[in-house]
């Protein structure tokens, strides 16, 4: 058995105790984090090299130390690198979270969908539904998504249930791909989202995927219309929520601050 002394756990003080937990708190935070992520087993391996080191050092064995400091010192480089969709996500959410008081202080104001384009929004997803028509339409909020925008054709016209019907009818050129909503305009069409990493349930198909990818790495809300089963589905936060009828995606499309005060 391995003595307490060469792991150097004989005299702990508050400081060593309040270090220990804060790691834990941080290892804790982030297995939540990357859970059912495909980057979830990279993690695993690197606390176990990490954990390997801290052995080897404990043990004193320099050339197996020296080898594992190595390693993990460039492949601190390569973790940016293999974990940067999920930094990136990571970060997004928390700037959402907490970011209130420094978007007041920088002026920047979220878009307001209004109550007339909400209700055509809501007309048109009936109707789609009904008629068993695909739709991906995304409104934006804080987040511009220019990069997203830029991938489709610009539109800049009115939010109408006629139009979001025509664009998203089988035979239109900009049926393939995502409507973007901002501003109570509809912005562009036959926009591409990104797919997201993480595992959703194995009946929602790549416009939920989609759904959830722009979701997790901007503050956008997405609506999906599932072409084959004829359902409304709302994506926030990469949180799937099926739709029951006009009324509640009515409520699900009112401004953050007013579902806040509910």
């Amino acid at each position: 058995m391995i003595p307490l002394e060469l792991l150097g756990f004989l005299h702990l003080g508050i400081v060593d105790v309040l270090d220990i937990v804060v790691v834990a708190a941080v290892i804790y935070v982030v297995f939540r984090w990357l859970k059912g992520s495909s980057a979830m087993n990279i993690l695993i391996a690197i606390l176990a090299l990490l954990a390997i080191r801290f052995v080897a050092a404990a043990l004193n064995m320099k050339l197996l130390s020296s080898l594992l400091d190595a390693v993990i010192n460039v492949g601190a480089i390569a973790l940016i690198v293999i974990f940067q969709p999920e930094i990136r996500q990571f970060l997004s959410r928390i700037g959402r979270r907490r970011g209130g008081w420094l978007d007041r202080l920088l002026g920047r104001k979220g878009d307001d969908l209004g109550a007339q384009a909400a209700k055509e929004i809501a007309q048109a997803c009936r109707d789609m539904a009904e008629n068993r028509t695909g739709a991906l339409i995304v409104i934006l909020h804080k987040n511009s998504l220019q990069d997203v925008i830029e991938s489709g054709d610009r539109i800049d016209a009115q939010v109408s249930s006629r139009l979001l019907e025509n664009i998203f009818f089988k035979d239109s050129p900009l049926h393939d791909g995502a409507v973007i909503i901002g501003g109570g305009r509809i912005i562009a069409a036959r926009c591409t989202l990104p797919i997201t990493d993480s595992k959703i349930p194995a009946k929602y198909g790549m416009r939920h995927k989609s759904a959830v990818g722009i979701s997790e790495r901007s503050d956008a809300d997405v609506i999906v219309i599932s072409e084959q089963r004829g359902t409304i589905s709302f994506v926030r936060d990469g949180e799937i929520s099926p739709v029951a009828g006009m009324n509640e995606l009515k409520l699900m499309l009112e401004p953050r601050k007013e579902q806040e005060k509910q």
